[in-house]
């Protein structure tokens, strides 16, 4: 799909990489881009709509809905990292949190928008994943967990979505200049990342791999989108193809 003359819905809209992807979309000619966050900003630019917005609350995920029913691309970059390890961690408090954010607040939201999308002639929905997806640092383990649950979601969501025409793109990289990464010395620049991402949407790619890093990894795993994929999408349309009745 085309930026330009779009409505775009940007969760985490607020900071970090969110800020760069509400940016690039205006700078592709964006029509109109709905800022979601649990606190969000205040806007001069008419183009600019602030959206409350926690992505784990089911009523201010349906509400978001409701009050942005001309949205045709959905950018799912709210998410947190909480540092902790797998075993390590005093509790599940930490773990539990980051998948409440990273894994089933994408999936809330995507749920809520596939019908605006639908309506909407199909659209975009971009999920903001990670390098973690793929490999797991036990420093960040649960981070990692959540992280490969949201990449198995994106996968699944496009397989299911395909059919009413919505493009689904997971984009992957490591460590970004933002809040999220500011110990970190090597790391790539949110505004790359968001120009990255974008280009992707709208050259209809599924995936966006932003720096060395993540491209590096994926080269070690298996070529499931192109191997495993195909045929699973043909046994879900066959599926969800009508049978003739006799």
């Amino acid at each position: 799909m085309k930026i330009a003359g779009s409505t775009a819905l940007v969760t985490g809209a607020n900071r970090g990489l969110g800020v760069a992807f509400v940016a690039e979309l205006l700078a592709r000619g964006a029509k109109r881009v709905y800022c979601a966050a649990r606190e969000p900003l205040e806007y001069d630019d008419a183009r600019l709509v602030p959206l409350r917005l926690d992505v784990t609350d089911p009523e201010q995920v349906a509400a978001a809905a409701a009050q942005a029913p001309d949205v045709d691309l959905l950018v799912n970059n709210a998410g947190i990292m909480l540092l902790a390890p797998l075993v390590g961690a005093p509790t599940l408090d930490d773990a539990r949190r980051e998948m409440e954010v990273n894994y089933f607040g994408t999936l809330s939201m995507v749920r809520a928008f596939a019908p605006v999308l639908r309506a909407n002639g199909g659209g975009a929905v971009v999920n903001m994943l990670s390098v973690a997806s793929w490999f797991t640092p036990p420093a960040s383990g649960s981070y990692g967990a959540s992280k490969s649950a949201a990449w198995a979601l994106t996968n699944g969501v496009r397989v299911e979505l395909r059919g009413q025409g919505t493009q689904v793109v997971g984009v992957h990289a490591g460590f970004i200049d933002t809040d999220m990464a500011r110990k970190i010395k090597v790391k790539i620049s949110p505004e790359t990342v968001a120009e990255q991402t974008f280009d992707g949407v709208e050259a209809g790619a599924e995936e966006v791999l932003a720096d060395a890093q993540s491209r590096e990894v994926k080269q070690s795993l298996p070529r499931d989108l192109e191997l495993l994929y195909p045929a699973i999408q043909a046994r879900w349309d066959a599926r969800a193809t009508p049978r003739a009745t006799p």
